[in-house]
């Protein structure tokens, strides 16, 4: 690849999906996205195009083409500055299009049945330098955009889930210490509390349903916000090194074609010629709010 191009490849399910470019840091020279099956999956897809377009290649923000899945695929989704130095940070969705059916769960106030769930008591507890522990809510920040902190070590409580379902954790640390990688249990802590180490690397699990999945959202230091929902998702800077100073967690219903894991990372951190981040977000049911 390019010195001067971000890649970021998305597994699809089968199915129908929007891709929308959907802003771009450099408003005059947008950056160019460029759309493409991996290698090996080119029969698995299509695109989809404006009767004027004669390539899966987007110019400019507000800009889009529908990809066809026909089995489960790997897309390619290329960023490059369209002049010398140019910006290459874009943000790019992608939709699942719905078949005609009601497939969204939504999430009710009402535990106890299948497809709804109740998550007022989920907490989620992070050790943050110079504050010490912090709880909040569901989806709510530890630290994050308006106060970025250090985060040293976490844990999650859901004390009233339903039965069957447990969510299990792990952190990483930039170097190797005692516990980094392994997986704990609710109401365990991982990491450590006075001894300024920072968390690198979160890793979430849920077990026991598969109606439901997590929702997570980071920020490492110098690196733009990730956001990923899967029944496991990974955390993580661009070069694996970067202190976290933001978390955000919450339990989301899964919607019958959702897909099991979705992570959003920029491929390299911004460099000092151009902006060098790409954005790919796989969103939720039109029923549900959109990511952006």
């Amino acid at each position: 690849m390019s010195e001067l191009e971000q890649q970021k490849a998305v597994d699809l399910d089968r199915g129908l999906f929007f891709v929308n470019y959907k802003s771009a840091e450099d408003s005059v020279a947008p950056p160019r996205v460029t759309l493409s099956a991996a290698e090996g999956h080119e029969r698995r897809m299509q695109f989809i195009l404006h009767p004027d377009a004669i390539e899966p290649i987007l110019c400019e923000p507000n800009s889009g083409l529908v990809v066809r899945v026909d089995s489960p695929g790997r897309l390619q989704v290329q960023v490059s500055p369209t002049r010398l130095g140019g910006s290459r940070a874009a943000v790019v969705g992608i939709e699942p299009i719905q078949s005609g059916q009601r497939t969204a769960l939504a999430l009710s106030q009402n535990a106890g049945t299948r497809g709804s769930v109740n998550t007022d008591a989920f907490k989620l507890l992070g050790h943050v330098a110079g504050l010490g522990d912090v709880v909040v809510g569901p989806n709510a920040w530890i630290a994050g955009p308006a106060a970025p902190s250090r985060i040293e070590g976490l844990a999650l409580e859901w004390p009233d889930r339903p039965a069957g379902i447990d969510i299990r954790y792990a952190v990483q640390f930039a170097n190797a210490q005692p516990g980094s990688g392994k997986m704990v249990s609710l109401g365990s802590f991982a990491g450590t509390r006075g001894r300024a180490l920072a968390l690198t690397g979160v890793v979430l699990e849920m077990v026991g349903r598969d109606d439901l999945q997590l929702a997570a959202e980071a920020i490492f230091l110098s690196a733009p916000t990730l956001r990923a929902i899967g029944r496991r998702v990974v955390l993580s800077g661009p070069t694996g090194r970067e202190p976290l100073v933001g978390l955000r967690v919450n339990v989301e219903a899964v919607a019958s074609f959702g897909t099991t894991e979705e992570i959003a990372a920029p491929v390299t951190p911004r460099t000092a010629t151009g902006s060098g981040r790409v954005r790919v977000f796989r969103s939720r049911p039109r029923q549900e709010s959109a990511i952006s």
